[in-house]
C-alpha cells in the first residue's frame, strides 16, 4: 500500500470509529459501475432510505454510480482498504480473491434465475458471504444480474461452431476467460467502460452481458446480434469494508445488515421489469435475438469445471447447489 492510500485508510477508520463512539451521523460511500436508475443503484439508494428511517436519520448512504469511484477491479481494492465503505460488484471479479465465489460463477451452474435465488437466499449463500471476511470485506446481500448471453457485431451466433475466432470482452476473471476459450472464441479481459469503443473500432467483436446492461450501455448500437445462450447467471454482491464495519456498534451493524437484506426484494422487482423493458427496446431498435440449443454449449464446459472445481470443498459446493430444488 502506498503512503497516500495508507493515509486514506487511516483517516477512514478514524472517522468511522469516532462517529460510532459519539453517536454522530454516519455517511457510507457506496460504489457502483452501473448508471443512475439501474436496479442495483436504485436498490442501494432504497437501502439508504431504510437506514435513514430506522436510525432516525443518523445513518445514510451516498451512492456513487457510473463508475465515479473507478472500475470494479479498482474499487474492490479501495473497499478492502476502507477508502470506499460499500461496493456493489459482480461475483466474477472476486473469483481470484475469494475461491468460494467461483462456484456460483460457473457457467450453467444454475438451472434458472429462480434456482439461483433459492440457492443464494439460503444456507449456501450465507456461507459464501462469510468467505469475504478474511479478505477485508463483509458480505451483506446478493442482487440479481439476470442471465448473461453473448452479443457481437459480425455474425448471428446460433451454434458453438459460430463462436470460432470471435473476440469477446469478458470480466477480469480467469474463469470467464477459460469459458470463452472453451467455446472456441477468444477472450479479451477489459474494463466495462471500454467495451463500446472497443467494439466500435473492431478491437473486439462483442461481449457478454444481461439484457438491461446490453441496452443501457448502448452496446446494442454497435453489436446487434444477441445470442440467448444464457451461459452465466452470476449474482452480484453488496459488500462493506471490514474496517468500516468494525468501527460500528453491534446495533448499527444489525441495522445495516437487515436493510441490505430488505433491499433485495426491491432490486429483484426493478430487475425483472428492467429486463422485460430492455428486450423490447433492443428488438425495436433492430437487434436480432437468436435462440440456441444450449446442450452443446454446456458440453463444452467440461474442462472449465475440471480446472476450477479443483478441491473436495468446491466439488461438494457444486453438488449441494445442483441438489437444491
Amino acid at each position: 500500500m502506498n503512503a497516500m492510500l495508507k493515509l486514506g485508510v487511516s483517516a477512514a477508520v478514524l472517522i468511522s470509529l469516532s462517529a460510532a463512539a459519539i453517536g454522530q451521523e454516519i455517511v457510507l460511500r457506496s460504489s457502483d459501475t452501473h448508471p443512475d436508475g439501474y436496479p442495483t443503484v436504485e436498490a442501494v439508494k432504497y437501502m439508504g432510505e431504510l437506514l435513514m428511517e430506522r436510525s432516525d436519520g443518523r445513518i445514510s448512504i451516498e451512492v456513487y454510480h457510473s463508475a465515479q469511484l473507478g472500475e470494479e477491479a479498482d474499487t474492490i481494492e479501495q473497499t478492502r482498504f476502507g477508502v470506499i465503505d460499500m461496493n456493489r460488484v459482480s461475483l466474477g471479479p472476486f473469483n481470484n480473491l475469494v475461491p468460494e465465489t467461483k462456484v456460483p460463477s460457473l457457467p450453467y451452474i444454475f438451472r434458472s434465475v429462480e434456482h439461483m435465488r433459492t440457492v443464494m437466499d439460503g444456507e449456501i449463500g450465507d456461507e459464501i458471504l462469510e468467505a469475504f471476511e478474511p479478505h477485508g470485506l463483509i458480505g451483506l446481500a446478493y442482487y440479481d444480474a439476470g442471465a448473461r448471453s453473448f452479443y457481437n457485431s459480425r455474425v448471428p451466433v446460433a451454434s458453438v461452431e459460430d463462436m470460432a475466432g470471435l473476440k469477446f470482452r469478458v470480466m477480469q476473471s480467469d474463469l470467464f476467460v477459460d469459458m470463452v476459450n472453451a467455446l472456441g472464441a477468444d477472450a479479451v479481459p477489459m474494463p466495462y467502460g471500454e467495451v463500446y469503443s472497443a467494439i466500435q473500432t473492431g478491437v473486439i467483436d462483442g461481449a457478454e452481458n444481461n439484457p438491461p446492461s446490453y441496452e443501457s450501455s448502448a452496446h446494442a448500437e454497435v453489436a446487434r446480434y444477441y445470442t440467448m445462450d444464457e451461459h452465466l447467471i452470476v449474482p452480484e454482491v453488496l459488500v462493506i469494508a471490514k474496517s468500516t464495519w468494525d468501527g460500528l456498534s453491534a446495533e448499527d451493524q444489525e441495522l445495516i445488515r437487515q436493510a441490505a437484506k430488505d433491499s433485495v426484494a426491491h432490486q429483484r422487482e426493478l430487475w425483472d421489469a428492467a429486463e422485460a423493458e430492455a428486450m423490447e427496446v433492443v428488438r425495436a431498435a433492430g437487434s436480432e435475438i437468436i435462440e440456441v440449443e444450449k446442450q452443446p454449449f454446456i458440453d463444452a464446459m467440461g474442462p472449465v469445471y475440471e480446472r476450477y472445481v479443483d478441491t473436495p470443498e468446491l466439488q461438494d459446493l457444486v453438488a449441494r447447489i445442483q441438489a437444491v430444488q
